[in-house]
């Protein structure tokens, strides 16, 4: 797992090299582009300067506030979905305007902003992916310890915790399914398939039983095991 999460972070610096290259050559050369753009059509020379930094800083911003809606499980608001999409086409559209009017003149002086773009949003993919994962092992972990110690299931359930009512109900669900669906001979089924149905961890239903198994969820029948 350590060795895994030390490659994914060189992988990620070895991307935020890429993207700070060629952020400094978007820098030079789209920036150039724009800003003979807004010049062309009479922009005075400081609105020349600034809006090429506001349509490069729309870019950024809606990709953070993309990545910032990921980390709390939503794909982000149509608005910046929107205004990423709205400032990369204006960013491409500046640099084709000012290009030679041919196929390649066009191609070359479009290139540095679509590899900026391309690239950044690459990163932000790999930011989102490694949040996920980093937020799914910490919520599984967080779930397992509370299953394994018991603690919850020895305290008296909450009347203001409708979310701790529900787990407590869930829980003895779960053990009168395994007393319902007992083996041939007799025994409960194992904790990995008690968990199964109802989407928990192989964990859970062993802790289910033993929970069951103290009676945790009144008298126990005869003639069952571990």
């Amino acid at each position: 797992m350590e060795t895994n999460t030390r490659a994914v972070r060189r992988i990620q610096r070895t991307t935020i090299t890429g993207v700070l290259l060629l952020a400094g050559i978007a820098a030079v050369v789209s920036f150039r582009h724009m800003h003979e753009l807004c010049l062309r059509h009479g922009e005075d020379r400081l609105a020349a300067v600034l809006i090429p930094l506001a349509v490069d800083g729309a870019i950024v911003v809606a990709s953070m506030s993309i990545l910032l809606a990921n980390r709390y499980g939503s794909r982000g608001s149509l608005l910046a979905w929107g205004m990423l999409l709205v400032a990369s086409l204006a960013s491409l559209g500046a640099n084709i305007a000012v290009a030679e009017p041919s196929l390649i003149g066009r191609l070359i002086a479009a290139w540095p902003s679509a590899a900026l773009i391309g690239s950044y949003e690459l990163l932000m993919s790999q930011i989102r992916r490694a949040s996920a994962t980093a937020a799914e092992v910490v919520h599984t972990e967080s779930a397992d310890a509370q299953e394994l110690s018991g603690d919850d299931a020895d305290q008296p359930s909450q009347v203001l915790d409708p979310g701790e009512s529900a787990n407590e109900d869930l829980r003895r669900t779960a053990w009168q399914w395994a007393l319902a669906n007992r083996l041939p001979d007799g025994g409960l089924p194992p904790g990995r398939v008690v968990a199964e149905q109802f989407a928990r961890s192989a964990r859970w239903g062993r802790w289910i039983k033993r929970l069951g198994h103290e009676g945790k969820f009144g008298p126990l029948s005869p003639g069952s095991d571990l």
